[in-house]
């Protein structure tokens, strides 16, 4: 083809006479100088040594013809044109049959037939293969799924599912204490689900109402175990993933971030004695009924929470979804309480040794007035502490109310040493306390 279009170009300008040339350039090109003998193509490039002049426009516009040293003819319009032509069609050519090469290189490499229509041609399909980051949500979830499990009891009070996550090799599970009340206090049975189907029943190691913890065990070894982060390390805004069996739906995975930190929560089921009051992290991760139990994991897949309630626009008591609003113990304290129970089937927690005021609204948390509401021996007793004292904040940390209050010393352990800025009389006073655990049931 190329050769062709050479051959016409070569025709078309044999055709044009001298005269018939000469004309072409006088209209579109510059005048010829005649009687060279020397190819154009082989001298200098012309130079100018005098000031450029006008020339009066005429009826048929012909370019400048200012004087040169050595004026050579240049190359006509119509040849130049000939040689874009020829070189846009080589480009061309070359470019088209890369581009086929490369086409038919990655058309090898990711398609392939799909199936066949009815007249006669194959659909295609990607065969290609994404390569995932260990550290993107697809690979932590891929490393953390095994070790997640969806709970179902049956008691008579009822059926129940939930999620929990293995902490020990050996069997040892951790749950919220609500996903498996209603089997403690009914006689009921619990029965353990793995990422891959095996389900196996379960058998209660200890519960902790007040922190809305429980561990559970399996008779199986071999486990694989998540690891456990450190909560006190987490920032807002870090992102975190939630694992679990929302409405009994297995292994289903979420992302969102830390919304905030030690926010007052209470959650617990129906057959608790006292409340659950939670140091709880926020998230915006979709938590919904039947994510409590299952692991809040950070951007490593380390557990760095345990999902536990959701705030809900629902003034009802049935089931309501996610709006954003889901909240984790934060695993510092649960692998406490964990090993408390795993030991001895039963963990502490740390007092001050007064009783609150509850009704009162706030700003801050008043000691009761009740004869009584100050334990004689307490921390509290020991600090100086009277009825009616309104406390304001705990180790710089303020507090509303009591809930407030309350979660604040249950964040820590017994024998750790606590600031209690409290108001009497119109003066702030500051003392230091020592924080006991509380008496066993």
């Amino acid at each position: 083809m190329l050769r062709e279009f050479s051959n016409l170009i070569q025709q078309d300008l044999r055709g044009v006479s001298n005269n018939e040339f000469g004309l072409i350039i006088e209209r579109g090109v510059m005048n010829q100088v005649p009687g060279d003998e020397v190819p154009w193509w082989s001298q200098p490039l012309p130079t100018s040594t005098t000031p450029a002049t006008s020339t009066p426009a005429t009826s048929t516009p012909a370019m400048s013809t200012t004087p040169l040293a050595s004026a050579r003819p240049k190359l006509p319009i119509l040849f130049m044109l000939a040689l874009a032509l020829v070189a846009g069609v080589l480009g061309g050519g070359v470019g088209y049959f890369a581009a086929q090469y490369s086409d038919d290189r990655v058309t090898s490499d990711v398609r392939g037939p799909f199936t066949d229509t009815s007249d006669g041609r194959a659909l295609t399909t990607s065969t290609s293969t994404i390569e995932r980051a260990p550290g993107s949500i697809a690979g932590i979830a891929a490393r953390v799924l095994p070790s997640v499990v969806s709970i179902s009891t049956e008691s008579n009070a009822g059926s129940g599912t939930g999620s929990g996550f293995v902490i020990r090799s050996d069997g040892y599970i951790l749950t919220n204490n609500h996903v498996v009340a209603d089997a403690a206090n009914s006689t009921g049975s619990i029965t353990v689900q793995f990422n891959g189907g095996k389900s196996i029943s379960a058998e209660i190691v200890g519960r902790d109402a007040t922190y809305d913890l429980a561990v559970i065990k399996v008779n199986l070894t071999n486990l694989k175990s998540l690891v456990l982060g450190d909560s006190d390390k987490v920032v807002v805004g870090d992102s975190v993933i939630a694992i679990g069996s929302p409405l009994g739906l297995t292994g289903t995975v979420t992302t969102g971030v830390v919304s905030a930190k030690d926010r007052p929560v209470s959650a617990g089921g129906r057959f608790d004695s006292q409340n659950s009051f939670i140091n709880a992290i926020q998230t915006d991760a979709a938590i919904n009924p039947g994510n409590s139990g299952g692991p809040l994991v950070d951007a490593t897949g380390a557990v760095i929470g345990i999902n536990s309630a959701i705030a809900s626009m629902s003034s009802s008591r049935g089931q309501s979804g996610s709006i954003g609003l889901g909240f984790a113990i934060p695993i510092n304290q649960a692998k406490r309480t964990a090993e408390q129970l795993i030991a001895t089937g039963k963990s502490s927690h740390p007092i001050l040794g007064v009783s609150l005021d509850l009704q009162f609204a706030g700003p801050g948390a008043r000691i009761s007035t009740l004869p009584g509401a100050v334990v004689t021996g307490g921390p509290a007793s020991e600090a100086g502490l009277l009825s009616g004292d309104l406390i304001l904040s705990l180790d710089g940390r303020n507090v509303a109310n009591a809930e407030e209050l309350i979660v604040a010393i249950r964040s820590h352990a017994p024998g750790d040493k606590v600031k209690i800025s409290y108001v009497r009389a119109k003066k702030t006073i500051e003392v230091t306390v020592t924080l006991v655990a509380a008496p066993a049931n």
